[in-house]
C-alpha cells in the first residue's frame, strides 16, 4: 500500500478529483482517505512514482507520507 500526503487536498471534492487523478492510471485502485491529516492511502500495483506523476498532473502534487504505527 502507499501513503501520500496531499498538502491540497482540503475537502471531499478534492477527494474525488486526486481519486479520478489515480483511476486513471489504475481503474481497479482502492483508495482511503485521511481529509482531516490531508493523506491518502492508495492499494494499487502501479509504482508510486507514476501515481506521484498522477496527482501532480491533476493539480495536486504528493509526498510519500511515512506508514504510521
Amino acid at each position: 500500500m502507499h501513503r501520500f500526503h496531499v498538502p491540497g487536498m482540503a475537502c471531499s471534492g478534492c477527494f474525488a478529483a486526486v481519486t479520478k487523478a489515480i483511476r486513471t492510471l489504475d481503474p481497479q485502485v482502492q483508495i482511503e482517505a485521511d481529509l482531516e491529516n490531508r493523506r491518502i492511502f492508495v492499494k494499487s500495483d502501479k509504482p508510486e512514482a507514476s501515481l506521484l506523476t498522477a496527482l501532480e498532473n491533476a493539480g495536486y502534487p504528493a509526498l510519500p507520507a511515512p506508514a504510521e504505527g
